[in-house]
């Protein structure tokens, strides 16, 4: 369907299966295993030479219609459902790389992922270097004979750096390393980073693709042939997606592109506001011309994503997390929880929730001040959200 049918299109037809009963919505797996004609069917399956569910730890039909409709927004060859994001991030990496492989990564990723790739895969022996996400000349300098990966996040979290993912897919490749770009933030609606030169994307499906906060999954997709170690960590270590999540995910994909783009445009007026208020030292949002990488995300995103970062000025007498702490005290509409792309507009203190675990030492590097507080901007009316942030006008 990639070649014939609009992207609104591919999210409400792409990947369906129809059974006997002829259901117009796609039906819920819930079962664990399936049954085999006989014998040498079952040995035919097990041993891939037919195609066919065999149990659902890697194969399930609700699952993979979610898969079939999300590679189809992606462009992709193949996607692989995980159980979350950082599920996702991990089947990448251990179905690609081995002990003594090494992985360049932009030190401005989420901070587990940062604790994933610096502390648990580093102990299986994998070499990690954090560089700057903008600063290609130190991914250049970063590789090494056995670079197998280059890890971004763009739009990065929280601060929304926008890294050049054709120009990091030219040093990757050049180095014979893949390229994997955590595209959770804008989604396909807004970005394809396989049409850039990416080899592989990365989703924490339960942010905009659920879109409703309602449950945990993740993504890994790119081309057959690299996808196919990534499917056999899958099976064996079973980091599997559930057939019902698989169904709420296939339902959030439907409506992906419309409510992406209300979020952006909500987020891009909330921005523009928060920058003529008192009470703000600095915003970062990729739709402010303001933004260090404003030209770029304007010809690499569609809009500038759901996603505003901003720091607030401390008053007299405060420090920097008091003030940061007051905005979010203050607020009775926006929800206080880390977790983004909810229709619900959610408010956090990254230093001490999301990069929490990271060292100060580390934030300070990425950026992350203690007076920097992130909005996940949802579909409530504009003027309500600048309602809640009052604080923010005074003095």
């Amino acid at each position: 369907m990639n070649d014939q049918y609009h992207l609104e299109t591919l999210a409400v037809r792409a990947g369906t299966l129809t059974t006997a009963f002829g259901e117009n919505s796609e039906a819920m797996f819930l079962n664990s295993s399936f049954r085999f004609e006989n014998a040498a069917q079952a040995a035919a399956r097990f041993g891939g030479t037919e195609p066919g569910n065999i149990y659902s730890r890697f194969t399930n039909p609700t699952v993979t219609m979610f898969q079939d409709k999300l590679a189809a927004l992606e462009g992709a060859e193949q996607c692989v459902a995980t159980s979350s994001g950082m599920s996702a991030i991990l089947a990448c990496v251990m179905g690609l790389c081995s002990a003594g492989d090494h992985v360049v990564a932009s030190r401005s990723i989420f901070g587990t992922t940062v604790q994933l790739f610096t502390n648990i895969l580093k102990r299986w022996g994998l070499d990690v270097t954090l560089v700057s996400l903008t600063d290609a000349a130190e991914w250049k300098a970063a590789v090494k004979p056995n670079t197998k990966l280059f890890f971004a996040e763009t739009p990065s979290n929280p601060l929304t750096e926008v890294g050049d993912i054709a120009e990091l897919a030219t040093i990757a490749h050049a180095a014979g390393a893949y390229l994997v770009v955590d595209n959770c933030f804008c989604t396909p609606a807004l970005q394809q980073p396989l049409k850039l030169g990416a080899d592989i994307i990365i989703h924490s499906a339960t942010k905009y693709i659920d879109g409703q906060g309602r449950v945990l999954g993740g993504a890994v997709l790119g081309s057959m042939a690299i996808m196919e170690p990534v499917y056999g960590f899958l099976r064996t270590a079973g980091v599997t997606m559930s057939a019902f999540n698989a169904w709420v995910f296939i339902k959030g994909l439907e409506t992906l592109q419309v409510r992406m783009e209300a979020h952006a445009a909500r987020a891009l007026a909330l921005a523009q506001w928060l920058e003529q208020q008192p009470g703000i030292d600095r915003v970062y949002y990729p739709g402010l011309p303001s933004h260090p990488q404003y030209d770029l995300a304007q010809k690499q995103q569609r809009l500038g994503g759901g996603i505003v970062s901003f720091e607030v000025k401390p008053r007299a007498g405060q420090t920097q997390k008091e003030a940061a702490w007051a905005v979010i005290d203050a607020t009775r509409l926006i929800s206080i929880t880390a977790n983004l792309g909810d229709v619900k507009s959610t408010i956090t203190h990254p230093a001490t929730t999301t990069h929490s675990r990271v060292s100060p030492e580390a934030r300070a590097a990425s950026g992350i001040k203690d007076n920097l507080v992130r909005i996940a901007v949802g579909l409530e009316h504009i003027e309500d959200l600048k309602a809640d942030l009052q604080l923010l006008t005074q003095q």
